[in-house]
């Protein structure tokens, strides 16, 4: 996909390695992500995926190597606000509604200038369950109010684990459009995926991870 900054690199690893019980999960792994830029990480199971993104958000040591933030070294005060992560475990507060969830979002990490609560669910489709509780959620109906949550934050870098999972059809072109949205605004994204993956701006840089 074309970066709006070429020059631009905002997440960056460098040697990257993950070790469990002395042996690499993954790694050494090298790759820059830049402004604009929708990267695809693949792998089969086992791979590292998961760990690398649990990595990349500083949950997890890496065994070697460095990320780097906007050219600093990455540390949890540094990645504060500037990127968003959506794993298998969405983050969703389940007796809180999607829209105080998303006010949830917002007071942690402040909220992108321009955006909406309510503008927001309606665009991931969940308009009319603003104040449902989320326990009362379909699984797909959950992943929306956790993709809505997206909109709301301003972070430039989205990683997203797994992020089509229990969508239709309908859901997947959804989290697409979301993509390619933020790579417009020259925000970036990591994206891990069992699956091939279609945008409708371009194929996406992949990179491979073996177990």
């Amino acid at each position: 996909m074309p970066s709006a900054d070429p020059s631009a690199i905002i997440l960056e690893a460098r040697a990257l390695c993950f070790l469990r019980e002395d042996e690499p999960v993954f790694g050494p792994l090298d790759f820059a992500l830049r402004a604009g830029e929708i990267a695809l990480v693949e792998g089969d199971n086992g791979s590292g995926k998961t760990t690398l993104m649990r990595v990349l958000t500083g949950m997890l040591r890496p065994g070697e190597g460095e990320v780097r933030l906007d050219g600093a070294t990455f540390s949890l005060d540094t990645m504060a606000g500037a990127v968003v992560f959506l794993g298998h475990q969405l983050g969703l507060k389940l007796d809180l509604s999607p829209r105080e969830n998303l006010r949830v979002s917002s007071g942690l990490y402040s909220q992108r200038e321009g955006a909406d609560a309510d503008l927001a669910l309606a665009e991931v489709g969940l308009s009319g369950f603003e104040d449902e509780p989320v326990r009362r959620l379909s699984a797909g109906q959950k992943k929306r109010a956790a993709l809505a949550r997206l909109l709301i934050v301003p972070a430039r870098v989205w990683l997203l684990d797994e992020p089509y999972a229990n969508l239709d059809r309908e859901g997947i072109a959804l989290v697409n459009r979301l993509l390619e949205g933020h790579a417009q605004r020259g925000g970036a994204a990591l994206v891990t995926s069992h699956g091939a993956v279609r945008f409708a701006g371009g194929e996406p840089r992949r990179i491979r991870l073996h177990a």
